[in-house]
């Protein structure tokens, strides 16, 4: 990546989660001021991330990936952000995951080489532009998804037109019944399958795709059934493809794993058995910042399906964290905190409160007992239910941890990196 670009990034002072009299800067001349968020230097609230909780996230995702034989394209639509793709590749992901036309841009204008567009390639705007970066660059490695054979049609139609000397290359896509895209037979993912192969040299089928992040029942057991039996119906359309000769020279590409359920996918792919050589690519995109509660829900069924990745050591830490200041605690057991639904995710649950701390100098976060609980969330205030002897006064400063990654970092372009005692080490920005 565009190391150069990527340090050079522009905050504005107007920004939200920057201090007053700051900016314009640079990232890296934002990164070296050393605020200490915990002694009230920086206004709140404000998302950040923990530099340790992101180092250890990163290495157990690479320790997995060792045991597994698989290869990581993280979805970068959870982040955004280039300052953690740069970390992502630089940890050895084999490419980057995006899911439309512009987040497409911001990986390219910031020097992604390899790109799954874990969509549809739909419009002749967005096919062109993909064609257009194609033919400029040679090392340009780039993957659609398809479920229709006229979108592949329509994709060669243009490829032809332009005269291209390079295919699009496709992974067939399968979906579940009243869920996301995705061929939802056999006979409809080798009708597909077929469209890609004879319109070569103009398009490629390079391997076999779904997200089995979409299955949805409350009995995990149910759960682990849908999601394995999903996968190996995956499985069946990879070999019926190879044996009818649909797939491009090369490595078969079999990818599938959000941020739930990849060990299974990793599992089941890596049982197949066919005669070309496969990559099986994980896709997950909140590993590395994790989150206090739906995600660390995921991450303990899987504990408890794969007891092998215990060796791994301790899962995923949750490196995101809100911190917000109380405004008003107007009744004894009622407090409210200025952190609304424009800074954190509550889609799948509250933010969820676990310190708090008294500005100062010195001061450390102390851990805040589990009968702090949020109740409800406007636009710019959060509502706490707190026992009547709570010690929170107006002032006090409480951290949060959030549940979904994906919808809290889309609220904020310039988050800091801090260290265990809450000093600004890097930040990184985002470009939602």
């Amino acid at each position: 990546m565009d190391d150069a670009l990527i340090d050079s990034i522009v905050i504005d002072a107007l920004e939200k989660g920057l201090p007053p009299g700051i900016g314009p800067a640079t990232i890296r001349e934002v990164a070296n001021l050393g605020i200490r968020v915990l002694s009230d230097d920086i206004p709140l609230p404000l998302l950040v991330l923990r530099q340790s909780a992101l180092d250890h996230n990163s290495a157990w995702m690479t320790s997995f990936l060792e045991l597994t034989g698989t290869s990581l394209a993280p979805h970068g639509k959870t982040s955004m952000s280039p300052q953690l793709f740069r970390r992502q590749m630089a940890d050895g992901a084999w490419g980057m995951t995006l899911s439309n036309i512009h987040q497409l841009k911001v990986g390219r204008h910031f020097g992604l080489k390899r790109i799954v567009l874990a969509n549809e390639l739909v419009g002749r705007g967005a096919i062109r532009y993909v064609l257009e970066e194609l033919e400029k660059d040679p090392e340009f490695d780039f993957f659609c998804l398809v479920d229709s054979s006229t979108n592949v049609e329509a994709i060669a139609e243009l490829a032809r037109e332009k005269g291209m000397t390079r295919p699009v290359q496709m992974l067939v896509e399968a979906g579940i019944a009243e869920r996301r895209a995705g061929c939802r037979t056999l006979d409809a993912a080798l009708d597909v399958a077929r469209a890609v192969s004879r319109n070569a040299p103009y398009t490629a089928l390079r391997g076999v795709e779904g997200f089995e992040g979409v299955v949805n029942n409350p009995d995990p057991a149910r759960r682990q059934e849908a999601v394995t039996g999903f996968i190996d119906f995956l499985c069946e359309i990879a070999r019926r493809c190879e044996d009818e000769g649909l797939f491009a020279d090369g490595e078969v590409i079999l990818s599938g794993g959000g941020s739930a359920y990849f060990d299974i996918v990793a599992s089941r792919f890596g049982a197949l058995k066919l005669r070309q050589p496969t990559r099986t690519v994980l896709r997950p995109g909140c590993y590395l910042t994790h989150d206090s509660h739906m995600l660390r829900n995921f991450m303990a069924e899987m504990k408890a399906r794969r007891p092998d990745l215990a060796a791994l050591g301790e899962t995923w830490r949750p490196a995101l964290e809100v911190w917000a200041h109380v405004v008003s605690r107007p009744q004894p057991d009622h407090v409210i905190v200025g952190l609304g639904k424009r800074d954190a995710s509550y889609d799948a649950g509250f933010p969820v409160p676990f310190a708090m701390c008294r500005p100062g100098r010195d001061s450390l976060p102390v851990a805040l007992e589990g009968k702090h609980v949020a109740i409800e969330m406007n636009d710019q205030h959060l509502f706490l239910k707190v026992p009547a002897d709570s010690s929170l006064e107006v002032g006090d400063m409480i951290g949060f941890g959030i549940s979904h990654p994906c919808l809290t970092l889309d609220k904020w372009r310039f988050i800091p990196v801090v260290d265990d005692d809450y000093v600004m080490v890097s930040a990184v920005t985002t470009a939602f």
